[in-house]
């Protein structure tokens, strides 16, 4: 309780050097004893100083700004991976069979079957019951990705169950053909849409690098496509599957170089911790799958099986890392509110540019 009083006579009782010091930080001439200074703090630079310190990161109750997705990292990242490693296998599984490459293109449509059958168990499983996955399919919403990529797997699945049928049995090559070309169309949306249903949540790390995110998502599928041919098919058929799998690295590699270039703070959440961990991981099986599959796999089957199975696990390590990062930025306030800051700096600064 302050014993001050404020009378006509003027302000009574009040203890001394309590008086606001407002628009200028408190130099060492401003403090009490001191000479009148300049307009100098007490660290010497001249300028005005905030009063203020800088905010902490914090929110009602200790709750996160944002309410982090309560996806689970085994069903939705695996969800992520094994849709990737479907679509774009039916693509590869197409060009297999257009060259006349029998063994590659039959194991690529039953690994795409495999992927597809386990990528929508996944789903179905962090819905909690499965007639949820039906009950998306009772409207189309081209607006909503999630209501897309519901029509996308409910298409794509009998084309792809089709083609895989007919390899196998050798019945019906015709409608085996068709159904081929048609999972190969459809590949590569059901390979990236996931990537465009992740960047339309507010999550930041997945938000904020919706440019490079479908890329990301498009290289380590085709990666993990090239890395299932080299593992199941034999030398004299793996041509394709080396060109795909070091084209799908570098679009990997360079989409996620650029995406933590551009992010800014929120970069920071595919570099450390678990992500961090899982991002290198993923660099490293990249590297160490592409090159050892295409040097070495063009001449020795097991140098070829263990590139793929390399380049399987780096497309699972980034799907996963990708997944990890994306929920940090959730739980940290940080990476919504400063990224919120510079924009809206950058939008107040543009009028004086102009």
């Amino acid at each position: 309780m302050s014993e001050s009083d404020v009378t006509r006579d003027g302000v009574h009782g009040a203890r001394p050097g309590r008086d606001a010091l407002v628009g200028r930080g408190m130099g060492d001439g401003d403090r009490p004893g001191g000479g009148r200074g300049g307009r100098k703090g007490g660290d010497g630079r001249k300028g005005d100083r905030p009063m203020v310190p800088r905010a902490e990161f914090t929110s009602y109750y200790g709750r996160p700004v944002l309410n982090p997705p309560t996806w689970r990292p085994r069903d939705i990242a695996g969800y992520f991976f094994l849709g990737g490693l479907a679509g774009a296998g039916s693509v590869l599984a197409a060009g297999a069979e257009l060259t006349g490459r029998p063994a590659m293109a039959r194991a690529l449509k039953v690994s795409s079957l495999a992927a597809l059958t386990g990528s929508t168990a996944a789903l179905v499983h962090d819905l909690g019951r499965p007639e949820r996955f039906a009950h998306m399919l009772r409207v189309f919403k081209p607006t909503s990705p999630m209501s897309v990529g519901s029509w996308l797997l409910a298409a794509y699945g009998p084309v792809a169950g089709a083609a895989a049928a007919s390899d196998l049995t050798g019945r019906l090559p015709r409608t085996g053909r068709a159904a081929t070309v048609a999972a190969a169309l459809l590949g590569p949306a059901v390979a990236s849409y996931t990537a465009v249903l992740a960047a339309d949540t507010a999550v930041p790390a997945w938000h904020d690098g919706y440019r490079e995110l479908p890329f990301l998502f498009v290289g380590s599928a085709a990666a993990a496509a090239g890395g299932m041919a080299l593992l199941a098919s034999p030398v004299a058929e793996n041509a394709p599957a080396r060109g795909v799998a070091l084209l799908g690295t570098a679009v990997e590699t360079a989409a996620a170089g650029a995406m933590k270039r551009r992010l800014g703070v929120v970069a920071e959440t595919y570099r450390e911790g678990r992500a961090g961990r899982l991002m290198r991981a993923a660099e490293a099986l990249s590297a160490a799958g592409a090159l050892g599959g295409a040097l070495l796999g063009r001449r020795s089957r097991t140098a070829a099986a263990l590139g793929g199975a390399a380049l399987l696990a780096a497309s699972a390590c980034t799907r996963f890392g990708v997944f990890h990062a994306g929920m940090r930025s959730a739980e940290d306030p940080k990476y919504t509110v400063l990224p919120q800051r510079e924009r809206l700096a950058a939008r107040r600064e543009r009028p004086q540019d102009g």
